[in-house]
């Protein structure tokens, strides 16, 4: 008896012509705008970033500057950060949401910046790189 009753609901559910009609808890759909605002106002995530430069000293700032220039020319797509920590200038670039990314994009860095190695970070996950 059930079985019948569920074959006639959907063959009733599918006589309504292409109109869907979604009804819902007006609860969600102020989950739904609380989890919009939460983003934007951290628009980050946990991810990966390669590291292409770090120095502290009297000229670091303008290498740092050099360094982030030169990567944004090589690779236009993809985003560099330079972040001071005292006493250290950083250049960080882009944004992987795992390590697998990151290390590839490595590979294609190493020789232009034999250097650069694979960090933790804070990433933007608008920005995401495959």
């Amino acid at each position: 008896m059930a079985v019948f009753f569920l074959i006639s609901f959907f063959s009733v559910a599918q006589n309504a012509k292409g109109k869907v009609i979604v009804v819902t808890d007006p609860i969600i759909d102020t989950l739904i705008q609380e989890h919009i605002e939460y983003n934007q106002l951290h628009p980050t995530v946990e991810g990966y970033r390669i590291q292409i430069y770090f120095e502290s000293g009297n000229n670091a700032r303008t290498a740092a500057m050099g360094v982030r220039d030169k990567f944004l020319e090589l690779f236009p797509g993809y985003g560099a950060y330079l972040t001071f920590t005292e006493p250290y200038y950083r250049v960080r670039v882009g944004d992987f949401r795992d390590k697998m990314s990151a290390e590839a994009f490595l590979q294609t860095l190493q020789g232009v910046f034999p250097n650069a190695f694979i960090v933790p970070d804070n990433v933007y996950f608008e920005k995401f790189q495959n």
